[in-house]
């Protein structure tokens, strides 16, 4: 069953806790689109990664499942979130973000937010600055003007154009496309990131950053995490068991919980 807390603005927050209590703490941040319900792999993930001694927490992002929120959702407020469920782990945890996910997770670390340290898998920020914010800016400017169709397909354009084409075939595609709402902070912290990591002024970012992508993904995948690497003192990059943008839980599991333990023991 799910459980809530409520965040400083008012947002309430639905995650699932797993292996409570235990060990050093890690918060998965999903990217654009995914959510508890949609996601068995996090879930499978976290669980099997509790069982290596350590406490997980899988959320919805605000705008999805049962983090049901109104009006701009923008990255402030998932950094609220984030900040709020800090508390339910003890005050502090490693972040795993996938895709965009990182982009928020870099965020919320150069902030300040008290953090153990970054797990990013597969990263999109391999791409030019000055398009990334053009981009970002179009996406924003669609979903004001409620045209949520036009605003899913522009945030999907330079994906595998197969990934479009079936979601648009899906009879759940008004959904799919209503949900885009919650992609507006994806696109404020990829064009934040990738701003940051073109200038070389991505922010004091003190914790350990583990940069990771699959075995069988798309070549910018590599090129991301290879630009985090030179841009932070702390980064290290790892290719790892996984396809289609997508991690194998058990192998990443263990990667996680170990990274935990060794980025906790470092502080």
């Amino acid at each position: 069953m799910s459980e809530f807390i409520t965040t400083a603005r008012g947002d309430r927050v639905a995650y699932d806790l797993y292996g409570a209590g235990s060990g050093p703490a890690i918060i998965f941040v999903a990217g654009a689109g995914p959510y508890r319900a949609t996601d068995p792999w996090t879930t499978e993930t976290a669980e099997r990664a509790a069982g290596h001694g350590v406490t997980t927490l899988v959320f919805d992002r605000l705008g999805r499942g049962e983090s049901e929120a109104e009006g701009p959702l923008t990255l402030e407020r998932e950094l609220e979130a984030i900040t709020a469920l800090l508390d339910v782990v003890g005050g502090s945890a490693v972040l795993c973000g996938h895709s965009s996910g990182c982009s928020i997770s870099l965020k919320a670390a150069a902030e300040g937010v008290p953090l153990g340290g970054l797990a990013l898998w597969e990263a999109p920020l391999a791409g030019d600055a000055a398009e990334t914010q053009e981009w970002s800016d179009e996406i924003e400017r669609l979903i004001n003007a409620g045209q949520l169709e036009g605003a899913k397909e522009h945030y999907m354009k330079d994906m595998p154009p197969e990934w479009l084409a079936g979601a648009k075939a899906s009879p759940e595609w008004p959904e799919i496309a209503a949900e885009v709402v919650s992609t507006r902070a994806d696109a404020q912290s990829m064009a934040w990131a990738v701003t940051g990591l073109e200038q070389g002024t991505l922010g004091d970012i003190p914790v350990p950053v583990l940069a990771m992508y699959g075995t069988e993904t798309f070549p910018e995948m590599p090129t991301a995490a290879q630009r985090i690497v030179q841009t932070l003192p702390n980064a290290a990059m790892k290719e790892m068991p996984g396809a289609q943008h997508t991690w194998e839980p058990v192998p990443m599991a263990a990667e996680l919980a170990a990274f935990a333990e060794v980025s906790v023991a470092a502080r």
